[in-house]
């Protein structure tokens, strides 16, 4: 069973489309965009990273769905999903948030939104007990989107996918469990 398509006020998540590649290798080429990252892509890496991606919302009911603004002529904007964490970043077995949008779109909520999304489907339909997300310390913007979400700060790490002198090493590790998800969507009705 493949992923659904999702949507936000806003946003759709959607699967990815041909026409999707020519703007995810500007993304991934972006210095801005890829400060906090090992490094930018070359255009074959990022499309071989956007068939990987669409390969995996085709098998499984999860996965890094591209974003789409809905009123904005349905410009691609990047992706936001869910994926298992690799052993290189010593997480569990926890499913992981991850984004990664243009620079033109930063600013305006929409990781957040999506993120949100994500995570309502994570818990409502894949039944998910604990949703994660890491970023390194260096990436403010980053580090905003979960503390947006409401998610609890656990203690920082070391990621080993970075070498011990690189500065991006030092992580933030968020976590959301299902039952503090549900807390706080019944204190925001009672609002």
């Amino acid at each position: 069973m493949s992923a659904p398509e999702l949507r936000s006020r806003r946003l759709l998540l959607r699967h990815w489309l041909p026409e999707d590649r020519e703007l995810f290798a500007a993304i991934n080429a972006d210095p801005q965009v890829m400060e906090h990252l090992p490094e930018t892509l070359s255009p074959d890496q990022s499309d071989l990273f956007a068939e990987t991606i669409q390969l995996g919302l085709e098998e499984r009911m999860y996965g890094l769905w591209a974003v789409e603004v809905r009123d904005d002529k349905k410009a691609f904007i990047g992706f936001v999903g869910l994926s298992m964490p690799t052993l290189a970043s010593g997480l569990s077995s926890c499913m992981q948030l991850g984004w990664r949008l243009s620079r033109g779109y930063w600013g305006f909520g929409y990781a957040t939104e999506a993120a949100a999304k994500v995570m309502e489907y994570g818990f409502e339909v894949l039944k998910l007990s604990e949703v994660a997300a890491i970023t390194p310390l260096s990436n403010l913007r980053s580090m905003a989107v979960p503390q947006r979400l409401r998610m609890e700060r656990h203690e920082n790490f070391d990621n080993p996918a970075f070498s011990m002198t690189d500065p991006l090493r030092p992580h933030a590790l968020f976590c959301m469990s299902h039952r503090r998800w549900m807390q706080q969507r019944q204190l925001s009705t009672i609002r």
